[in-house]
């Protein structure tokens, strides 16, 4: 069904699901949203199953021409959205019919919004999954952004009796100064006072930051003299932090499955949002966190995820 009308792209508007698993050992990274708690909010708010594919919006957003009646809602970052000129709330459903206009504007807090329609994004699966892999050119629409003129499908869906909403107790809040929690590793032993100046240090976002990963600049982290100066390249994980050869910290995010420079640490999952909502000169500093308490962190996280989706469900 076609149901949207891209009439301008924003800067950079793609379709995205839970991710590509199964495939990294053959050079094919996870990609999806980078926001995983917005994108799977977005799903529920208009009924859908927490998977099904839907728009990943970056800093600027696009404008599109409804086509087809459907359910929509917003989560993740603030662009000030308005349809038919009137705004429209994050973090809740709404109806949009044929020759509505949805208008993205400059992002007010955050960096990623996602937006989510009854039955999902609908486009070709790729090995499993709709997330759009721009370096490969696969995924998504075309496995591209999305550019003025392209036609938006909806799989099939029912529409809500009445619209949802989150609570704002659920309702993240996108700081400029980011604290994110991180265990030491798997390289950490080729850092001495580095591995020191990485926990105790702030860091500043870099303006070379995308979903392969987010630079960030800051006091020098030194290895060990006695260590090589990189390791021989191995699978990398969304979180992992490389310190590349301008020692500086490297986040290495969805579009990345092979590292070659030594991991410091590494980023828990649960945290992971926070550095998708993270813009250029945003200040992050890094707390250092056991394997164990991480995983009590992400339990909590995924019992949280369930509570949000029974009240949604409920509504």
């Amino acid at each position: 069904m076609n149901t949207f009308l891209v009439l301008t792209p924003g800067s950079y508007t793609t379709v995205q699901d839970n991710g590509r698993y199964g495939y990294q050992q053959m050079g094919v990274p996870v990609s999806g949203a980078l926001d995983l708690f917005s994108f799977k909010i977005a799903n529920f708010l208009v009924g859908n199953p927490e998977g099904c594919a839907g728009l990943e919006v970056s800093i600027a957003g696009p404008r599109l021409t409804v086509l087809k009646e459907a359910d929509v809602s917003l989560a993740g970052a603030d662009m000030e959205a308005k349809l038919n000129s009137k705004p429209v709330e994050p973090w809740t459903s709404f109806r949009v019919t044929p020759g509505d206009v949805l208008s993205f504007y400059q992002v007010r807090s955050g960096c990623r919004a996602y937006m989510a329609v009854t039955g999902g994004i609908d486009t070709p699966e790729v090995m499993g999954s709709r997330a759009t892999y721009a370096g490969g050119r696969f995924g998504g629409y075309h496995g591209r952004p999305l550019k003025k003129g392209d036609i938006l499908k909806r799989g099939k869906g029912r529409l809500l009796n009445s619209p949802k909403h989150l609570h704002s107790e659920y309702r993240p809040r996108y700081l400029s100064e980011i604290v994110l929690r991180a265990i030491a590793g798997p390289q950490d032993f080729y850092f001495r006072e580095g591995l020191e100046i990485f926990f105790q240090s702030v860091f500043s976002v870099s303006t070379r930051s995308d979903r392969m990963g987010y630079r960030l600049t800051g006091p020098e982290i030194v290895q060990r003299e006695d260590m090589p100066k990189s390791i021989i390249s191995e699978p990398s994980m969304p979180g992992g932090i490389q310190i590349s050869p301008d020692r500086q910290p490297i986040i290495l995010l969805v579009e990345q499955t092979m590292g070659g420079y030594a991991k410091i640490a590494t980023v828990i999952s649960t945290d992971i949002p926070n550095i998708a909502q993270a813009i250029p000169g945003d200040s992050i500093q890094f707390e250092k966190m056991s394997l164990e308490t991480a995983h009590v962190l992400y339990r909590e996280q995924q019992n949280r995820m369930l509570e949000i989706a029974k009240k949604l469900a409920e509504q």
